[in-house]
């Protein structure tokens, strides 16, 4: 950060919050109204927040990687000449030639494709903010905001009455908010998700189909495969089992049930393993019969390589994985608790961790609460609510692939930030005892 960001940013706070106040009316009603410039803010808080910490405590990292290291070279080649910076924004990631090499060769993650879609976003807006930090992240976190809202929003019309969990859930988890909000990965594919998981939402439950729908679905599936696919991997399944769930729940005839079955499972289910099969073909490292080597070569590689080096003695272990769906499948219930539920407050090493420690330990205490409090029987008739098991299984098959395949809680507390908020609303629906939210669906 520079004495630019202190005269920019603020302009471009003022212009986003004037916006905000204009935009509410329309995007909010009587019950969410409250949550929408909090929500906002607390992103911009995290944007900002986010910097500072990988500048002044960690003294560098991927935020860096992606503006100082990365959209600035782009930002630079437009002031020099804007013929060769349009050549250098819409380049091939590792594509090297001598028109653009004295700026791409100073690019550290050049030859990254995922990493030059975010610089490329950085470097677009850049354009706006001149190239400030901080004013461009505060894009970051108005995207991921609007993710955010347009999913707090739907669950709040399925369960009005739980309006405040349903805002904590999505809007305010502290994880979430710190590591989803500014210039990184993370941002920009949670809020894709977000918006995916919406779209399907209103067009399944609120029969809401129409063509900028589909487009938007479209639009952000390919933000997401662009930079994290195994996330789009885990979605799809997810989606699968809930679009079989909520169109079979529709059919009141148990014969007729039994007919149509086949079809939806047909539509659904291998719908969506056909896509997945699809959508790895142009990145062989997630085809199925190779995501347990991908996971064993991820996890090792953060354990023992560039996560040990970092120095901070975050690192963990679940046992042996030797590379097989075996292995991957065997310590599936300690990634998925090491995820939920870990560092345990005895393995925190720094200031971070205990913060992730300490939310952590809270959704640890919520769980329980759950599971104590209510029958069991319960319980189990809530999760044959599609929204509900949709909800828990994406949580869970997430949980599952990066606690497997990340080995360090310092990479794990950003990894995991999918798994938070729909985890959170797994958590809110179930502990509503009015079940309200099963009626409407």
């Amino acid at each position: 950060m520079t004495f630019q960001d202190f005269f920019i940013t603020p302009l471009y706070l003022i212009l986003f919050l004037i916006g905000a106040y204009v935009i509410r009316p329309y995007a909010t009603n009587a019950q969410t109204s409250p949550y929408f410039i909090p929500g906002l803010a607390i992103k911009f808080v995290g944007a900002i927040a986010l910097g500072m910490i990988y500048q002044f405590y960690y003294g560098g990292g991927d935020t860096f990687t992606y503006h100082s290291h990365g959209s600035r070279w782009i930002w630079q080649a437009f002031m020099d000449d804007p013929a060769v910076g349009l050549d250098l924004l819409f380049q091939k990631a590792g594509d090297y030639n001598g028109k653009t090499y004295p700026y791409t060769s100073k690019m550290w993650m050049f030859r990254d494709a995922a990493s030059m879609f975010i610089i490329r976003m950085t470097a677009v807006i850049d354009l706006f903010t001149f190239q400030t930090y901080s004013a461009t992240a505060l894009f970051f976190a108005a995207f991921a905001f609007s993710g955010h809202w347009v999913l707090f929003s739907l669950f709040q019309k399925l369960s009005p009455a739980q309006t405040k969990q349903l805002a904590y859930a999505t809007l305010f988890i502290p994880s979430v908010v710190f590591w989803g909000s500014g210039i990184l990965k993370d941002s920009i594919t949670l809020a894709a998700l977000c918006w995916m998981t919406y779209i399907v939402l209103r067009i399944s439950i609120f029969n809401r189909l129409s063509l900028s729908n589909i487009l938007l679905f479209l639009l952000m599936g390919w933000v997401i495969y662009s930079i994290k696919i195994y996330i789009l991997l885990c979605f799809l399944v997810g989606v699968s089992i809930f679009l079989y769930l909520q169109y079979i729940s529709k059919v009141r005839s148990f014969v007729v049930k039994l007919m149509i079955a086949p079809v939806l499972i047909t539509v659904f289910i291998g719908g969506g393993y056909f896509a997945m099969q699809k959508i790895s073909e142009d990145d062989s490292r997630y085809a199925l019969d190779k995501i347990g080597e991908t996971a064993m070569i991820t996890a090792y590689d953060i354990r023992y390589g560039w996560g040990a080096r970092q120095g901070d003695n975050s690192g963990y272990t679940l046992g042996e994985l030797d590379g097989s769906i075996g292995s991957l499948i065997k310590l599936a219930p300690q990634g998925i608790i090491v995820t939920l539920f870990r560092p345990w407050p005895w393995e925190v090493k720094n200031p971070l961790m205990l913060l992730s420690a300490m939310e952590s330990l809270g959704f640890l205490i919520l769980t329980i609460r759950l599971f104590s409090t209510q029958k069991w029987s319960i319980i189990i008739k809530k999760l044959n609510t599609p929204i509900i098991l949709f909800c828990l299984s994406f949580a869970l098959m997430f949980a599952f692939a990066v606690g497997v395949s990340t080995f360090n809680f310092g990479t794990l507390m950003r990894y995991k930030i999918p798994v938070m908020p729909f985890y959170g609303l797994f958590l809110v629906l179930c502990m509503n005892r009015n079940n309200e939210s099963r009626r409407r669906i």
